[in-house]
C-alpha cells in the first residue's frame, strides 16, 4: 500500500526506536490515558442510559401518556363516545376510563396513610398501563365490580402492616355527607387481592379498585374522572396531545406526561450532558500528554528535520509528518478505549452480578434505589460522539508541536552536527 510521503515518514517515526526512553514512556502513558478516558466515558453513559430506560419503562409505564377530560364539574359523562373519537388518532394505541380521588387508607391495626384511590376497568387498564407486569401477588383481573377488592403498592402495604387477603378501609371526601355536625367522609372496607411493586413512588400512594366500586364510593354512578391514553411513542405524546386539543375543542382538556414527569427526565438529560462534558476532560488531559510528547520528539528530531528540509521537504510536509506521528497515539488509544468500553458496557450487569455473588456485597441495593441491579444500555450515537471527540482532541494536540517542527531552520539545527 502506497502512502503519501508525509504519512510514510510519520509512521516510520512512530515505529522507530528512541534513544530517550522517557519520551516513549510519556507516549505510552498518553495512549493509555486516552483509552481509559474513552472506556470510562462509554461505560458511564451506558449506565445512565440504562437508568433512564428503567425510569421510562417503570414510571411512564404506570402513569398515563395522555389524559383527556371534560370541562364540567360532574366529570366525563359519555366516556365511551370519547374513546371512539380519540382512538381515531393514529398516535393513540388504547384508552381507558378511571375515577380517582384523594383518599386515606386505614388498616385494622391502626395504621393510617394518605394517597390516591383509583377506580379502573381491569380489561382496559391493562392496555394503557404496565401494572400487570409488576404484580407480585394477584392480578388486575382479580378486581371485580361489587366484590370491593383492592390492589395496593408494596410500600403502602408494608407501612400499614398488611398483605394479600387482609382488610383495608378506604375513606374519601368526594361524595361525603354534609350535616350540621360536619362533613362525614365516605368509607368502605376492601379486601387486598393484589400487590404490585414498580420501585417508584406509586408503590406508596396508589390503591386501585374496580371502577364500579369507585363510582359507588364517590357517588358518581354515571361519570368518570377522565380517560387515560397510551400512545405508540411515549416521546411524541405531546404532539398527539396537541392534535387532540385541536380535534376535541375547548369543551375538553388534554394533558400529557411532560406536564408531570417532564422535569424529572429533563434533569436526567442535563446530568447526562454534564457527565459527558466532565468525563471528556479526562480525555483532554490525556491528549495534553501528546503535546508534551511531541514537543520532546521535535526537540529530539531537530537534525532529522533539517535533513528533510535540505532534501526539499516543505514546512507543510514537515508539519504533516509530526501530526501523523502524534495522531497515531490518539488513534490507537481511542480504538483501544472504544473496544474495551463497548465490551465493558455490554457485560457490565453480568460483571456486577458476579462481583456481588463472589464477595457477598450489594452494589445497587434494591431498598435504596428503584431497581436492584446495575442497568446498561449502549447507544451507537454515544459511541460515535465519544470517538469523534477523542480523535479530534488527539489531532488538535499535535498541531502546535508540528508547527514548531515546521519552523525549524536547517542551518541552525545542523550547526553543531
Amino acid at each position: 500500500m502506497k502512502f503519501p510521503f508525509s504519512t510514510y515518514v510519520g509512521l516510520r517515526y512512530t515505529r522507530a526506536k528512541r534513544k530517550n526512553h522517557f519520551i516513549s514512556f510519556i507516549a505510552l502513558a498518553s495512549m493509555i490515558g486516552i483509552a481509559l478516558g474513552v472506556m470510562v466515558l462509554i461505560t458511564v453513559m451506558s449506565v445512565m442510559n440504562g437508568f433512564e430506560r428503567e425510569l421510562r419503562e417503570r414510571i411512564l409505564g404506570t402513569v398515563p401518556h395522555i389524559v383527556v377530560g371534560e370541562r364540567t364539574a360532574d366529570g366525563l359523562q359519555d366516556w365511551e363516545g370519547l374513546v371512539d373519537r380519540v382512538v381515531k388518532d393514529p398516535g393513540v394505541v388504547a384508552a381507558s376510563p378511571y375515577i380517582d380521588s384523594t383518599a386515606m387508607f386505614q388498616s385494622s391495626y391502626g395504621g393510617t396513610e394518605f394517597g390516591v384511590m383509583q377506580g379502573v376497568l381491569p380489561e382496559k387498564e391493562a392496555q394503557v398501563s404496565v401494572i400487570e407486569e409488576y404484580m407480585i401477588h394477584g392480578s388486575l383481573n382479580d378486581l371485580k365490580g361489587g366484590d370491593y377488592s383492592v390492589i395496593v403498592g408494596v410500600a403502602l402495604a408494608r407501612r400499614l402492616n398488611l398483605w394479600h387477603g387482609d382488610k383495608i378501609t378506604l375513606m374519601v371526601l368526594e361524595g361525603s355527607t354534609v350535616s350540621p355536625a360536619g362533613i362525614s367522609p365516605r368509607f368502605r372496607r376492601f379486601t387486598i387481592t393484589g400487590i404490585f411493586e414498580t420501585k417508584s413512588e406509586l408503590d406508596s400512594r396508589i390503591a386501585m379498585i374496580h371502577i364500579e366500586d369507585a363510582a359507588k364510593l364517590v357517588r358518581k354512578p354515571n361519570s368518570v374522572t377522565a380517560l387515560r391514553l397510551k400512545t405508540d411513542d411515549v416521546l411524541s405524546a405531546h404532539i398527539v396531545a396537541q392534535r387532540l386539543r385541536a380535534e376535541l375543542g375547548f369543551d375538553y382538556w388534554v394533558t400529557d406526561w411532560n406536564r408531570t414527569q417532564g422535569p424529572l427526565f429533563k434533569a436526567i438529560q442535563m446530568e447526562k450532558n454534564m457527565m459527558f462534558i466532565l468525563l471528556t476532560l479526562i480525555i483532554a488531559v490525556a491528549a495534553f500528554n501528546i503535546v508534551s510528547t511531541m514537543v520532546m520528539v521535535v526537540t529530539d528530531k531537530q537534525s532529522d528535520i533539517a535533513i528533510l528540509r535540505t532534501l526539499g521537504a516543505s514546512p507543510a510536509t514537515v508539519m504533516k509528518i509530526f501530526m501523523v506521528q502524534g495522531s497515531v497515539n490518539g488513534v490507537l488509544g481511542t480504538l483501544l478505549g472504544v473496544i474495551s468500553g463497548v465490551a465493558l458496557a455490554t457485560n457490565l450487569p453480568d460483571i456486577v452480578a458476579w462481583v456481588e455473588k463472589q464477595f457477598g456485597v450489594s452494589m445497587v441495593p434494591g431498598d435504596v434505589y428503584f431497581i436492584g441491579f446495575l442497568p446498561s444500555q449502549l447507544n451507537t450515537s454515544d459511541v460515535t460522539n465519544i470517538t469523534i471527540a477523542a480523535l479530534l482532541m488527539s489531532v488538535l494536540a499535535t498541531v502546535y508541536p508540528a508547527w514548531r517542527a515546521s519552523r525549524t531552520r536547517p542551518a541552525e539545527a545542523l550547526k553543531y552536527e
